[in-house]
């Protein structure tokens, strides 16, 4: 019989027999602060699972690798625990896998919820440039200078002189 700190050590709320009630779940995932507690809570448990799989690793590398039958030879106990030790390294790399999967999507969920909280302002402001276009303000018509420069000024040559072909009547052209 496990005793009361063994079970409150691995239990999250999670049997084998029951199946967990979508209502604090679904809290969960609306709010990105809680989210992001949540996968924190989970990223430490898995963190930890790591480090007493890599403890189980070592240990099931010595044991296994000491395990000679007469008449080995040299190496062979070690390619014969090499499949264990294999399948050992892929579930910490699994772990790890999962870790940075949960980093992620708790980054993705804020997010999201920065442009759902973005996306009535651009609708508002999108619906302003719309309007604005529909109707324009009456712009002011700027006064005309004179063509011909006066006495004290000269006509400028660089690139705020005429802008059509028909404006370009002093000019040389190219």
């Amino acid at each position: 019989m496990t005793s009361n700190n063994e079970q409150t050590r691995f239990d999250d709320g999670f049997t084998e027999n029951t199946v967990a009630s979508d209502g604090p779940l679904k809290g969960i995932a609306e709010n990105p602060a809680a989210y992001d507690a949540y996968l924190k809570h989970l990223q430490a448990v898995l963190l930890q699972m790591k480090r007493n799989v890599e403890t189980l690793q070592t240990h099931v590398r010595v044991h296994a690798r000491g395990q000679r039958v007469a008449g080995d030879k040299w190496g062979q106990a070690r390619l014969r625990a090499l499949p264990l030790e294999l399948s050992v390294s892929s579930l910490i790399s699994d772990l790890e896998t999962v870790t940075k999967g949960m980093e992620k999507s708790a980054h993705r969920h804020h997010a999201h919820a920065e442009k759902v909280q973005d996306v009535a302002k651009q609708r508002k402001d999108k619906a302003l440039e719309k309007e604005r276009k529909k109707n324009p303000l009456p712009r002011a018509v700027p006064n005309k200078p004179s063509q011909a420069p006066q006495a004290g000024q000269q006509q400028n040559s660089g690139y705020s002189g005429p802008t059509t072909l028909w404006g370009l009547s002093d000019r040389n052209s190219a």
